[in-house]
């Protein structure tokens, strides 16, 4: 009888006490590595007292709020909530409009469509470095569609480049054309429309896609910096991204703010992966299969 192997294709011990003495050992391998970081940012910020820059604390000693209260006073709430608005608002168009695009580009027929995919995934060839200073004049003329003036220092100068993604198009487009076209034509007998056939059957058998776009969606507008540093031109249009960095370089702040502000950057990311796990592991793994 052959030993059993791991997913990655490792023998294991045939032995069950050497077996599971092995796995504790990698268990605790991956705690190390992964968890102690995020650990000891925890008790940093949790601690009492003023810990030298790059000083860490293993244990929180004398539990308090005290430089996560200190963060807030420092325009984190304020950074906070920009940071949702934006996230929030963007990360639903966004799919949105992917979603949309995906259904054109995979189920109808026009000329040029192969050409019109390659100009929306050139775009991911392109460093955001480059289009900086035209998005910045672009973001000048623009008006605002909420308010006057133009899109710069707006909710709106923050939401609308992120709309576009090539990312979540290409996902769904390539996911969309998996799905049987015999779907669509029963429908079609039935008196349904191309609204309600995306709607009732398309969005609902992309549900591990769209899982997986709103991940990475989700990453790439929160921890978005060069957009806000362009747009936020004054303290009460920062997001998060951008209060953490003047924090980080701010030599009046002690460690336990910096970590604090680094910890509310951090923790939502964290909760959107573990609530979305299923659905992106799926639409990992069935991308992975039909591909």
């Amino acid at each position: 009888m052959s030993a059993p192997t791991t997913a990655l294709g490792l023998r294991m011990p045939s032995r069950p006490a050497l077996r599971l003495a092995l796995r504790l050992l990698l268990y605790a391998l991956v705690v190390f590595v992964f968890v102690m970081p995020l650990w000891t940012m925890a008790a940093t910020v949790f601690s009492g007292g003023q810990p030298k820059t790059g000083q860490m604390s293993v244990l929180p000693s004398h539990f308090t709020f005290d430089n996560i209260r200190t963060a807030f006073t420092y325009g984190v709430g304020r950074g906070l909530l920009n940071s949702v608005i934006v996230t929030g608002v963007g990360l639903f168009l966004q799919v949105t409009v992917s979603a949309f695009a995906a259904y054109a580009l995979a189920r109808k027929k026009f000329r040029g469509q192969a050409l019109v995919l390659l100009a929306i995934l050139s775009t991911m060839m392109m460093p955001e470095e480059v289009i900086a200073i035209p998005l910045y004049l672009v973001l000048g003329k623009v008006p605002d569609p909420l308010g006057g003036g133009d899109l710069l220092n707006s909710y709106s100068g923050l939401i609308l480049p992120v709309v576009g993604w090539a990312l979540p198009i290409y996902v769904l487009t390539g996911f969309m054309k998996t799905i049987p076209v015999e779907l669509e034509e029963a429908a079609r007998m039935d008196g349904a429309r191309d609204l309600r056939i995306f709607f009732q059957i398309i969005l609902p058998l992309c549900r591990p896609a769209l899982g997986t776009c709103a991940v990475f969606g989700f990453l790439m507008i929160w921890d978005q910096y060069l957009l806000p540093l362009l747009v936020a031109q004054t303290p009460h249009m920062y997001t998060l991204t951008l209060v953490v960095t003047s924090l980080s370089s701010s030599q009046e702040q002690t460690e336990g703010v910096r970590l604090a502000a680094s910890l509310l950057l951090m923790i939502p990311s964290v909760i959107v992966y573990l609530l979305l796990q299923r659905l992106f592991e799926r639409g990992i793994f069935t991308g992975s299969v039909k591909g």
